[in-house]
């Protein structure tokens, strides 16, 4: 069983694996074909990331503290919390229902927007 933070179990229904090692690609693909356990903080993408240094995300300066904003945010819109047990198809229908609040409050300043752009347009979860 795979564990995922908040804001992954959105993001990732739009992931595509830009930018990203084909490794960690693989890992992530891999994942999605598993069950999941909600989690807080760290989950099982953030251990493969580059971008994780000393517990924390790296990515550019506040991202760690900005990302557990995002988390909480995708807790409360998919109503699931911490320690939940959900596959794919259940994730997929919850972001399917809330994809355009989620563009509403969250998207406007991400770095990876251009990224799952066209999937969000479609309000659904390219990930089955």
């Amino acid at each position: 069983m795979v564990k995922l933070r908040g804001h992954h179990l959105i993001c990732l229904c739009f992931f595509k694996g830009e930018g990203y090692s084909e490794n960690f690609i693989k890992k992530i693909y891999e994942a999605l074909s598993e069950d999941v356990e909600v989690v807080d903080g760290l989950d099982d993408i953030c251990i493969e990331c580059p971008y994780l240094l000393n517990d924390k995300c790296h990515y550019k300066e506040g991202s760690d503290e900005e990302i557990r904003k995002l988390d909480e945010l995708a807790l409360y819109l998919l109503e699931v919390n911490k320690g939940n047990i959900l596959n794919w198809g259940e994730i997929r229908k919850r972001v399917e229902k809330i994809i355009a609040k989620w563009r509403e409050l969250s998207c406007s300043n991400c770095d990876w927007l251009t990224v799952c752009e066209h999937a969000q347009r479609k309000n659904h979860c390219i990930r089955a």
